[in-house]
């Protein structure tokens, strides 16, 4: 059983940012459809952004429109909220005054529809000493207006001193067969040593494990992906080779390598000493939603071949534009 909070979540959660981050993001009725066809196939644990869309829409008015809806599924979701950015900066704030400004707004627009269970700052500022940050957001956990403290994007220093400071209840980090890092940086290590759980966003490569895109130019017009170093066309080819050999694996197995690639995810949870890790891959139609949801059941010998082939194969190129790499890992 994998908890947050005390509280039981599926071993896959669902991640919320493409249904109002994006260029044409789906309608209300569909984005509707999508998390109720998460929460109803046990992917309870929601996770999503102030900086999820506008300050007029984000992932906190789709949220309180769905609880509207549905107050009844409300306390069945588990919802962590990534914030404390300068509004329209893309840049951390985690003064005391950042802070407050962004779990208040956040409260506000959720307007008591559903408790905000956990907050997160989307990265850590690297003007404000990681431990005044957390004291800033514990402040609002002592006073029952939220209910935890999550990290997204850190070392494992930074655990290690926010932890200290604040039981943290989960690390949320970029996580999959495309992003092994956590396995090498000891941030899987320190979050299974301090019994923390760990939120894998992007476990199916933003999308490029699953397939779907053999070249650049398969990449949509307005997607932010084709600023990105690893997705390249010098070096789409040579990384292309690592999807090529998820899908013959999918192949054999009879699934998708979507469902190849969540499942590595899922399968490494409680695994060689590491604690319970829990991915949160996004999709916005029923479809991708039911696949993502049941992943591939992986055993010994699967993944000693797909750790044969993570050794032949390492992605060319960083996963972020340069000038966000120097907030990734912090």
């Amino acid at each position: 059983m994998v908890q947050l909070l005390g509280k039981e979540v599926g071993k896959v959660g669902y991640g919320l940012m493409g249904l109002t981050w994006r260029a044409n993001p789906p309608s209300k009725e569909q984005a509707f459809e999508a998390m109720k066809t998460a929460l109803s196939l046990g992917a309870n644990a929601w996770n999503g952004g102030e900086l999820y869309g506008t300050p007029e829409r984000n992932s906190l008015h789709l949220l309180n429109e769905y609880f509207t809806k549905y107050p009844q599924d409300a306390d069945k979701v588990v919802l962590s909220i990534k914030g404390a950015i300068i509004p329209g900066k893309l840049r951390p704030d985690g003064s005391r005054e950042g802070v407050r400004r962004s779990i208040d707004e956040c409260l506000r627009v959720l307007d008591g529809k559903k408790f905000l269970d956990l907050f997160e700052c989307a990265r850590v500022d690297p003007a404000v000493p990681i431990e005044d940050t957390i004291s800033y957001i514990a402040e609002y956990v002592k006073a029952g207006k939220i209910g935890g403290i999550s990290l997204s994007e850190v070392g494992a220093n930074t655990i290690r001193r926010a932890h200290k400071v604040h039981p943290i209840a989960a690390v949320e980090i970029e996580f999959s067969l495309w992003v092994t890092n956590p396995l090498e940086n000891d941030v899987a290590k320190t979050c299974a040593e301090l019994g923390i759980p760990i939120i894998a966003y992007s476990p199916l490569g933003r999308g490029f494990l699953t397939g779907a895109w053999k070249s650049f130019d398969d990449l949509p017009a307005d997607s932010f992906l084709r600023h990105v170093p690893r997705f390249q066309p010098e070096v789409f080819g040579e990384n292309l080779k690592l999807v090529k050999e998820v899908e013959a694996i999918a192949a054999r197995k009879g699934v998708t390598p979507a469902q190849i690639a969540v499942g590595w995810v899922v399968a490494h949870s409680r695994r060689n000493g590491l604690g319970d890790i829990i991915p949160i891959p996004g999709a916005t139609t029923v479809e991708r939603i039911k696949e993502n949801s049941t992943p591939a059941e992986l055993n010994e010998e699967d993944m000693a071949a797909l750790d044969e082939i993570l050794k032949k194969f390492k992605p060319i190129g960083d996963r972020y534009p340069t000038e966000h790499m120097d907030l990734t890992d912090a």
